[in-house]
């Protein structure tokens, strides 16, 4: 074993992979001050070459509690309209958000932003280094790390964290299965120019046995996904532009004169979830936690938030300031979560390839339900931006709890920039200090307006406690409380409480 390993490492986490995942909880906790490693088999780059391509409402707030929303919006275009199949037609403009749209931007903008924060907060890059072993017991993790030269080093953590997508090797490594099934068994992706330029910076039609996308980056490139039902091969079949082109006529009407591809790949899409998101000292996130259907384009934003709701509790952790239990609420929060984007994604797709007459008819009667109940259209505008999901409260806690806090005024400024901190947020409607700040765990915001309610904001924008009117001592009860864990998660609608 390499000499890194027995040391003192009780403060130290490593991260597996440097996809938007891996990045950002990275970053997160070396914001916090924790020790990490980021550990990625890949040379050292940013590939240009990625499947996602949406950012949604959600993942755009919690970039803007890290001061990189604002930066990433310039690197692409926005949708407040979103056509899931050609009956069902969805308007963002309405949602609860500072971001009420969908940003249309490559996957490998998010990293740059991302790894650029970690590099800064100092996280270490390890590249080239592919996990081939890991042991665990009660003080930490060992894992075994091949370079490129074929050496074999060990690295010890108090905890690691598996963001190394669905091949995870972590996952792999600590036994759990990853159970699902292959939702569309041969899709078509390519990286081209085009001759004319779409309407839309979203073009989505299917005809007959085709379907296909293009989105444009914004760049003169543009990104185009297609299906022919009629010619699903492997993976590995050699794919031309002239295959691509055909299934763009068919499906769109025309390929838009397509021309020089730079990448060209086919893929399967399969709906998994890993039965646990812990095991002991290791954790999973990401892609390694579960893969799902394209359709609404979930997956990397999925990924962010669990990501988003893992740091702030290692980092808690790790420095003492939390009760190691406060780790079970990962699981318990972010599975349920992973399993409703599966369910939701999945029936999307499934609508979308419906053939026989029955099952279109289904679809038609879905489209016009969720246009006609406004209660029904709000929830699935919820689960698809990622704004509507909420956590529950403990029995008799104030009805807000759990849920996510929208971006609220304070005398200040706002909320997401109260949050960059990476800190609770306690919003008050006086000029108190409130317990806590000396030792670093809250940051204290006032209202902008005269609100009388007293809120704890946890580091990821979730209501971890409120009440109508609260005292020295309930405030100071609250945050410890809120340091001891919560329980499973439940699918809700955008709140509009605030």
């Amino acid at each position: 074993m390499n000499g890194t390993a027995g040391t003192a490492t009780h403060r130290t986490v490593i991260v597996v992979g440097s996809g938007p995942t891996g990045l950002l909880l990275a970053g997160d906790l070396a914001t916090a001050g924790v020790a990490v490693t980021l550990v990625e088999k890949r040379p050292r780059g940013i590939s240009n070459l990625s499947r996602a391509f949406g950012v949604h409402a959600r993942t755009l707030e919690q970039l803007d509690a890290r001061g990189l929303a604002d930066e990433l919006l310039t690197t692409g275009d926005t949708l407040t309209g979103l056509r899931l199949f050609r009956h069902l037609s969805l308007d963002l403009s309405t949602l609860p958000s500072r971001f009420p749209f969908l940003l249309v931007t490559p996957q490998y903008e998010v990293e740059r932003l991302l790894e650029r924060r970690a590099q800064d907060a100092g996280v270490e890059f390890a590249y080239e280094s592919e996990v081939v072993g890991l042991r665990q017991d009660d003080e930490g993790v060992d894992l075994d790390l091949r370079g490129a030269d074929g050496t074999v080093v060990t690295r010890r953590a108090a905890y690691v964290v598996g963001a190394d997508g669905h091949r995870s090797a972590v996952r792999e490594a600590i036994g759990l299965d990853f159970p699902g099934v292959s939702v569309i068994k041969s899709l078509i992706l390519a990286d081209v120019r085009l001759a004319r330029k779409p309407e839309g910076v979203l073009t989505v039609d299917g005809r007959g046995d085709t379907f296909a996308m293009i989105a444009s980056f914004g760049d003169g490139w543009y990104r185009v996904m297609g299906w022919n039902r009629r010619n699903e091969v492997s993976d590995d079949a050699p794919l031309d532009l002239d295959e691509v082109r055909e299934i763009t006529r068919r499906a769109l009407g025309t390929d838009y004169g397509m021309h020089d591809a730079r990448w060209l790949s086919r893929f399967h899409s399969d709906e998994r979830q890993a039965p646990r998101y812990r095991v002991g000292r290791v954790f999973l996130a990401g892609d390694a936690a579960h893969i799902h259907s394209p359709a609404g384009g979930q997956g990397m934003n999925t990924g962010l938030q669990d990501a988003a709701n893992l740091s702030w509790k290692l980092a808690a952790v790790v420095q003492g300031r939390a009760a190691e239990r406060l780790l079970d609420s990962y699981e318990s929060e972010r599975h349920p979560v992973g399993r409703a984007v599966l369910r939701s994604s999945g029936g999307l797709v499934r609508l979308a390839r419906a053939r026989n007459p029955l099952l279109r008819a289904v679809r038609a009667l879905v489209a016009a339900f969720v246009d006609l109940v406004p209660p029904v259209r709000r929830k699935v505008l919820g689960q698809l931006t990622g704004i509507g999901y909420a956590y529950p409260a403990p029995r008799g806690a104030h009805r807000l709890t759990g849920t996510r806090v929208p971006d609220v005024a304070l005398r200040d400024g706002r909320l997401h920039e109260a949050l960059r901190g990476g800190r609770f947020v306690l919003i008050t409607p006086c000029a108190c200090e409130g317990p806590g700040v000396r030792d670093g765990r809250l940051t204290v915001g006032r209202w902008a307006g005269d609100r009388r309610m007293t809120v704890l904001v946890r580091p990821d924008g979730y209501v971890a406690w409120a009440a109508e009117r609260a005292d020295t001592a309930d405030i100071e009860e609250a945050v410890v409380r809120a340091l001891t864990g919560r329980t499973a998660a439940r699918r809700g609608t955008p709140s509009r409480s605030w």
